[in-house]
C-alpha cells in the first residue's frame, strides 16, 4: 500500500485494519469536543466509518483521510488528511491525534507534509481549514502553516460556528 513519510511519520490512507484505533480516536475526549461525535461505537462501525466516509472519497479523488504512524515504534497515533467537504470551498485539511501525542510536533508534521502533497501530486490551488473557536491549538497550527483566517461560517448540516482558514497557491 503506497504511503509517504516524513521524518519520525508514515501516513497511509486508512483501512478497515485500521478500526479499533479509529474506535479509540473517535471516541477521544478532544475528537467529541472539538469534531463533534461521529456516534462509532464499535469496531464495526469504525469499519462502516471508513468505507462508507473515507474509502469512497479516496477512490474518487486520489486522497483522503490518512492515519499517521509513528515510524520508530510503528504506533498509529492519529490522522491527518485532505478532505472533500460541503460547504467548504476548496479542499479541507483536518487533523486529529490520541491525547497522549499531542504537543509532540506531530500534527504539524503530517499537516505539512499533506499539504505538499496537495499542492504538488494533486495541484490543489486552494487549502481551507475549518476549527471551532475554542479550539485554540488547532488555530496556532493553521496559523504556523501559513493558514489565513478568512471569516466565521456554518456548514451545511450544522448550527455550530466555524472558523474558516484558507491557504492559497498563487500561481
Amino acid at each position: 500500500m503506497k504511503y509517504y513519510e516524513t521524518d519520525r511519520l508514515k501516513l497511509r490512507a486508512a483501512t478497515i485494519e485500521d478500526a479499533d484505533f479509529y474506535l479509540k480516536l473517535l471516541n477521544s475526549p478532544k475528537w467529541i469536543q472539538n469534531i463533534g461525535d461521529r456516534n462509532v461505537k464499535t469496531t464495526k462501525d469504525a469499519e462502516t466509518y471508513i468505507t462508507e466516509k473515507m474509502t469512497p472519497q479516496l477512490e474518487r479523488l486520489g486522497y483522503s483521510n490518512y492515519t499517521v504512524i509513528r515510524k520508530s515504534d510503528n504506533i498509529k497515533i492519529g490522522c491527518c488528511g485532505l478532505y472533500d467537504r460541503d460547504g467548504i470551498e476548496g479542499v479541507d485539511i483536518g487533523f486529529a491525534f490520541l491525547p497522549e501525542f499531542e504537543k509532540k510536533g506531530y500534527a504539524y508534521e503530517s499537516s505539512f507534509k499533506i499539504k505538499e502533497i496537495g499542492i504538488s501530486k494533486f495541484g490543489i490551488k486552494k487549502i481551507s481549514a475549518i476549527t471551532i473557536p475554542e479550539n485554540t491549538s488547532s488555530q496556532k497550527l493553521l496559523e504556523k502553516l501559513d493558514f489565513t483566517f478568512i471569516k466565521m461560517i456554518k456548514i451545511p448540516n450544522d448550527d455550530e460556528d466555524l472558523m474558516l482558514y484558507e491557504y492559497q497557491i498563487n500561481s
